[in-house]
């Protein structure tokens, strides 16, 4: 029997390509169930692989071994199940929870973010948060929960968000499922790229907007 290793690296260190053998491995081991709780768990800011987990997964329903309703319904459910753990966490733990975890050095920052998304923006911000800016997900649904945002509000923009996140990665996996390992490592290298481009993209048409409300009528 062989012993395991003294140290494992944690997945956010392990190169592309062996993560998606990794997560092809779990999929085709545990099906659906393992897509629902990666997603769920992520949506909670567990370090989970959950793209690489999608991506088998449409892989694997593209193949005809898993079916792609089944796998869009298990990643769909287990991100918005999330969302609403978190987000019945700050509701019921309120501002004290929310300020304790705001002042840990290591979160400050991030809450900072999650809190003018929330402030500002409302329920578009949970919306993006779902997907253009993933990282300030968990924190944002704890602090729309904390200041009391409406439920059914929340959900609505949740779950329009969420949509978005599952529909890309799975669909990505289920379109190139020949060539999935050579999609991760592309995505592995370039998604921070896109992302600052679509942030600068965005902000760039928020500003514009902004100068031509400020601009006095001719």
């Amino acid at each position: 029997m062989r012993s395991r290793p003294a140290f494992a690296p944690p997945f956010w260190t392990i190169e592309p390509t062996s993560m998606t053998e990794i997560a092809f491995g779990l999929v085709s081991t545990y099906g659906i169930v393992l897509i629902l709780a990666a997603t769920y768990l992520s949506c909670l800011g567990l370090p989970v692989p959950t793209s690489f987990v999608m991506l088998a997964g449409g892989a694997f329903a593209a193949s005809g071994d898993l079916s792609a309703t089944h796998v869009l319904l298990a990643a769909l459910t287990g991100a918005v199940l999330g969302d609403q753990t978190g987000y019945h966490i700050g509701r019921f733990g309120g501002a004290a929870l929310t300020a304790r975890l705001e002042s840990e050095p290591n979160r400050a920052i991030v809450f900072g973010r999650a809190r003018r998304i929330v402030d500002r923006w409302g329920g578009v911000g949970v919306f993006f948060s779902t997907w253009l800016f993933s990282p300030l997900g968990p924190y944002v649904n704890l602090l729309a929960g904390a200041t009391r945002m409406g439920w059914a509000r929340f959900t609505l923009w949740d779950t329009a968000g969420e949509a978005i996140w599952v529909g890309v990665y799975v669909g990505l996996g289920y379109a190139f499922s020949s060539r999935i390992a050579q999609l991760a490592e592309l995505l592995g290298n370039s998604i921070a790229f896109l992302t600052a481009g679509i942030i600068t993209v965005l902000l760039g048409v928020l500003l514009f907007r902004l100068a031509q409300r400020r601009r006095p009528r001719q």
